[in-house]
């Protein structure tokens, strides 16, 4: 549990802009990520990046030293010397032990979210574990807190009311879209087809809009999305193409930088003049500031959310103590879980140790006695040793699992 470590970059201390440096794009992780494990020298390691917070769950006996921290961040931002690692290491929060295990269950709690109560968070976890899992990037440990931390958060889910009214960064824009009244027949165009959009786009359909259209890198993901909603899908470089225009311009894509520049949203305006609604979900930005900037826009965009969060962050406080006993039960169970599981992995070679002395015994030690004994004889001894050599297995587990339950610490 020591060498277990969580490095957060949050909305709490970092300018949303900022957390943009840490992005990984989804096609680059694995290969990025194996190095940024291999360069660090590390056991186990999970990424998980949404749109408020990028954190790094680590499994390593290295200390975080100021050479770690300055290999990290240079990883991300090449160019960055001694005062800026120092200025980055007092805005990050770093947990270590049963400290970064805890902060793990709240963040799938939602309780850590800029948003309070956005259940997304729950599935980002998940899905975040399985591709660093699919990467090769996470081993037993990791596999074991991430089970038990989505155990947790449905549980937080249920027993609670900290999502009663849900409050998420989709449903937060879509309210802003809402109060915009816009026509029902104005033209609606996606970028990117993940599932932040797929949700926008339930709320869009469910409100009345029809005339949507959805551009992405994976053109056949925005024909399959497309499809589900009985919309239009093209492939991204096909945006600049746009010939008729567009009222709402809805985007999030894993995108490393701006997808919209000023140049590509001239031509998607094709000498339109009238004041568009730009809704821009990604982190980093998808839309480039000169286009908010100096065109006629309604611009809705995660940093502008930041007050409504703090608002429910009061609204929801009383539930917050209840998420907290729920959390505070899943880390005992989580640490006595983790002790099993320690006694487990060590006693791996218990089977085999006990076969080889019961083969050594046999063919070995007493090859000369067994020689000299009836085939019945012979049949009863090796039941009897057969009998003993599961029981061997099987005890010390059970004593050790006993012992444990005895004397929690």
């Amino acid at each position: 549990m020591k060498s277990f470590k969580v490095i957060a970059i949050t909305h709490k201390n970092f300018d949303l802009s900022e957390l943009g440096k840490f992005h990984i794009d989804e096609l680059n992780q694995k290969e990025l990520l194996s190095n940024l494990k291999s360069t660090l020298g590390l056991d186990e390691l999970m990424y998980l990046s949404t749109c408020n917070r990028v954190e790094f769950f680590i499994k390593s006996q290295e200390d975080f030293s100021f050479s770690f921290f300055k290999k990290f961040f240079e990883y991300f931002i090449p160019d960055c010397n001694d005062d800026e690692t120092y200025q980055l290491i007092t805005k990050t929060d770093v947990y270590h032990g049963i400290l970064a295990a805890e902060h793990v269950l709240k963040v799938a709690s939602s309780i850590e979210s800029m948003v309070v109560g956005e259940r997304e968070i729950i599935t980002q976890v998940r899905n975040a574990f399985e591709k660093c899992r699919q990467n090769g990037l996470t081993g037993d440990f990791i596999r074991l807190l991430i089970r038990h931390t989505v155990e947790t958060a449905k549980r937080v889910y249920t027993e609670t009311n900290i999502s009663t009214r849900p409050v998420s960064i989709v449903s937060l824009s879509f309210h802003g879209l809402k109060q915009l009244q816009m026509p029902l027949d104005s033209r609606v165009v996606f970028v990117g087809a993940g599932m932040t959009n797929r949700n926008m786009l339930r709320f869009v359909q469910k409100y009345g809009f029809t005339n949507i259209k959805i551009f992405n890198r994976t053109k056949e993901n925005a024909v399959q999305l497309a499809k589900d909603f009985g919309a239009e899908g093209y492939g991204l470089e096909e945006l600049s193409k746009l010939k008729d225009g567009f009222d709402i311009l809805i985007s999030c894509t894993g995108s490393e930088g701006a997808i919209v520049n000023a140049d590509l949203y001239d031509r998607m305006l094709n000498g339109e003049t009238d004041r568009k609604v730009i809704i821009d979900l990604a982190i980093p930005n998808d839309i480039a500031s000169e286009v908010v900037e100096h065109n006629k826009v309604e611009y809705i965009c995660v940093e502008k959310l930041r007050v409504i969060s703090e608002r429910n962050l009061k609204e929801r406080a009383k539930e917050i103590a209840s998420v907290e006993e729920i959390i505070s039960s899943a880390l005992e169970e989580f640490i006595d879980r983790h002790r099993e599981r320690a006694v487990e992995i060590a006693m791996r070679e218990v089977p085999e140790m006990v076969k080889d002395i019961k083969n050594r015994a046999m063919t070995d030690v007493f090859a000369n006695e067994l020689q000299s004994i009836d085939d019945e004889s012979r049949e009863v001894l090796e039941k009897v040793i057969s009998y003993m050599e599961k029981k061997y297995i099987s005890m010390p587990m059970i004593m050790a699992k006993e012992i444990m339950s005895k004397h929690k610490p």
